[in-house]
């Protein structure tokens, strides 16, 4: 059985175990030991327990070597019985759902938009339409494999010990319980957290080895905000308030903010300024970065030009995050950036000549983009319910 929530040191002892083999796997049980130093017999309790909760399984045929034969271990992500995790992010113009295995392998996806606030009888995104278009979404792609519950990922002020949005202010939520209103539609446990968060928590367990030393995680959409973890520890802060960068200043910016400053990164840098300067340019029919990034791919230089400029802004933000926090790695989660690497190395030239501890010319890999490309998010959601699962395997219990 895997340990109860009360006995801590067993816990701890079945999150090592598991997180070894995350890592490692597929592994014997010897190497296991040797690699995260408990005895070999507390090993064989919490291999044998996470064995019965499907969190691992063992793989057919000997591991490689001579003597007795030793069956490699790995996390459990076959498709018959193998745990999946379902994945919420909500944006502003849609939601995205998913579902993701417990090595972070996004195995679907899809895009639902909100429904328009001028089509007839819509009333915007409310939690019980987004749990009944997802409740849909999992219907359709049930095989039967055991749903261990749902991660939800959206911007603004997010607490996730309670699930609640503080503040999103784009999508008009104060104080909603948004993790209890879901449960409460889907009969799932729900764990909710801020996207920022929650990128860095997937870097940390799914991405590279540096982020686990540490992280800073710069997001830009719809809404800006960050996140930085050390040890593998995602920062919260009181209330869970940090990460909010609306207003850091960007190096060079004259752009107006609402707050009555120039050069915030939120006004200067964010989907919404994008897209409407895209519109008022007369690039895209509608203020869309992705129609943006599709007429930039197409080869219309006005596009590519305004997309190296934010990308530019980006970078100088990125350089004074850069230089508080003096990360092992810095994530940027940024379409552009996300899809073509010529986005991202504008952003890294942007830091490098605004940094003064940053990008180094013999580390150019330094700030990188998302370890999952496009499916970021979606991996990310899901990962608001998996980390806790890594830190903790009853948790679910």
């Amino acid at each position: 059985m895997p340990p109860t929530a009360g006995d801590s040191r067993a816990a701890a002892n079945a999150a090592t175990v598991l997180r070894t083999v995350l890592e490692h796997g597929p592994v014997a049980r010897s190497a296991i030991a040797r690699l995260c130093g408990l005895s070999p017999a507390a090993v064989s309790r919490q291999t044998t327990g996470l064995l019965r909760s499907g969190l691992l399984r063992e793989l057919p045929g000997p591991a490689a070597g001579v003597g007795r034969p030793r069956i490699p271990l790995d996390l459990h992500t076959g498709a018959i019985g193998g745990p999946v995790a379902a994945g919420l992010h909500i944006g502003v113009p849609s939601a995205t759902f998913s579902l993701v295995d417990l090595r972070g392998t996004v195995l679907a996806r899809r895009t639902s938009p909100h429904p328009s606030p001028g089509a007839p009888g819509a009333t915007g995104p409310g939690p019980a339409d987004i749990a009944d278009r997802l409740a849909a979404f999992l219907g359709e792609f049930d095989t039967g494999r055991p749903l261990l519950g749902l991660g939800v990922a959206l911007g603004g002020w997010v607490r996730p010990a309670d699930g609640t949005v503080v503040r999103h202010e784009a999508l008009g939520w104060h104080d909603r319980p948004l993790a209890a209103q879901l449960a409460e539609r889907l009969r799932l446990p729900v764990s909710v957290d801020n996207h920022a968060r929650a990128v860095a928590h997937s870097e940390i367990l799914f991405g590279r080895p540096e982020a686990r030393r540490s992280i800073v995680h710069l997001f830009i959409g719809s809404v800006v905000d960050a996140a930085f973890g050390i040890e593998g520890t995602v920062h919260q802060g009181p209330g869970a308030a940090a990460g909010d960068v609306a207003h850091l200043p960007v190096p060079g910016s004259r752009t107006v903010c609402p707050c009555g400053r120039t050069g915030c990164l939120q006004a200067t840098a964010s989907d919404a300024a994008l897209g409407a300067e895209a519109l008022r340019l007369g690039i895209v029919p509608e203020p869309s970065v992705n129609l943006l990034v599709d007429a930039a791919a197409a080869g219309d230089p006005r596009a590519d030009r305004l997309l190296r400029e934010r990308a530019r802004a980006v970078g100088s933000a990125a350089a004074v995050l850069l230089d508080v926090f003096n990360p092992a790695v810095m994530v940027i989660t940024e379409l552009s950036s996300v899809l073509h690497d010529g986005y991202l190395d504008e952003i890294r030239t942007a830091a490098a000549a605004v940094s003064r501890t940053g990008s180094a010319p013999g580390d150019p890999d330094r700030i990188v983009a998302p370890h999952a490309g496009p499916a970021v998010l979606s991996g990310a959601a899901a990962t608001v319910l998996l980390g806790p699962l890594f830190r903790d395997p009853s948790h679910l219990n």
